[in-house]
């Protein structure tokens, strides 16, 4: 991180702000990208959030959807979008189709790209916020009709926003060719959202860096969801960030000749993996390593794939394992999992609360 920089603006998103080294530099224009559907406008409602609740004052930009469609979708998340953030809308509703109401909103398909620049800028004068989200850009593409006048226009607002030492994000559906970097090499930073369907159980949301110049980050896919309350993003695993520092010792599976085999047991800080074909006797063992841990003192965690947990405690006690007493106590963690519909992310770096 370079010092001597006023702090970073956050996301509130955790799993971005640690990708992100910190958040986002300030004073600097961004371009968040991806399908409609992938969550932008979702992410861009929690930066402005974030914002406001440490005293920034935000402005939300809309050129697609209308003030009450971006409040509607806040409210489904629990959120109460509050007075230090300013929505304007470039959409008018029906009922300002009638010439003699005075016409406040604006149409972009009547619009000339410098008038709607024009009100933007005029939008900044009046409220002078600290955050601000452009959505989308497609609407403004559109108007500029030509790859030349478009990228002026951005470059104006660009230099416009760094003057009122306002941090941006520009939201593109990307609906537009797929071969069109304009605001690429404009934006000081490009964050891409995914989304595909999986052939089996629900689709999948992957997100990754494209650029954030002159700052640390964490590069390559990692996995996020849109869940009630927001979007949650699941930082990829680095093995050597979790390479192991303490001493090893050896663990007892709780079975004599088995551990005699193993030269006296489990080493720590390894992995072992117990296969053969199905009724040989591998969950049991497991079980048995377990329950032993947890008469140690020691703490397990147990995640379930195949078998509903209910079915697996009558069967464990039954032969003298109370999988649910360990759990109940407090020493044992076991959770039941669904493969279709769990990322491999989500799995690793779970959501808080689960």
């Amino acid at each position: 991180m370079i010092t001597g920089r006023a702090p970073k603006a956050l996301f509130g998103v955790p799993g971005l702000d640690d990708i992100l080294s910190g958040g986002l530099a300030r004073n600097r224009l961004y371009l968040v990208e991806g399908a409609p559907g992938s969550g932008k406008t979702t992410l861009a409602v929690q930066f402005l959030l974030e914002g406001a609740s440490a005293g920034e004052r935000g402005l939300y930009i809309t050129l697609s959807e209308t003030e009450q469609e971006l409040r509607e979708a806040a409210t489904s998340h629990g959120w109460t979008i509050p007075d230090a953030i300013d929505i304007f809308e470039l959409v008018p509703p029906e009922s300002l189709l009638d010439e003699s109401q005075r016409q406040s909103l604006l149409y972009s398909s009547d619009l000339e790209l410098g008038e709607t620049t024009n009100r933007i800028f005029e939008a900044m004068e009046r409220t002078n916020p600290r955050r601000v989200i452009i959505d989308s850009l497609s609407e403004i593409r559109l108007l500029a009709q030509g790859s030349l006048r478009y990228r002026r226009q951005i470059l104006a607002l660009k230099h416009h926003f760094a003057q009122r030492d306002a941090t941006v994000l520009l939201v593109d559906d990307m609906t537009a060719e797929a071969q069109d970097k304009t605001v690429h090499s404009v934006a000081h930073g490009v964050i891409r959202f995914e989304e595909f369907p999986t052939d089996y159980g629900a689709e999948r949301r992957r997100m990754r860096i494209l650029k954030y110049r002159g700052q640390s980050y964490r590069g390559g896919y990692h996995d996020f969801t849109i869940q009630t309350g927001g979007v949650q993003v699941f930082p990829r695993l680095v093995a050597s960030e979790y390479r192991a520092r303490k001493k090893s010792f050896v663990l007892s599976t709780d079975i004599a000749e088995l551990d005699e085999l193993m030269g006296g047991g489990v080493e720590s800080g390894s992995s072992t993996l117990v296969i053969g074909p199905a009724g040989t006797g591998k969950s049991i063992l497991v079980f048995q390593f377990v329950s032993a841990a947890i008469r140690r003192g020691e703490h397990a965690a147990i995640f379930v794939f195949d078998e509903e947990l209910g079915l697996l405690f009558s069967r464990t006690k039954a032969i003298g394992i109370d999988l649910e007493a360990m759990r109940d106590s407090g020493n044992l963690h076991i959770a039941q999992m669904d493969a279709a519909e769990i990322s491999p992310g989500e799995f690793s770096q779970p959501p808080q609360g689960r």
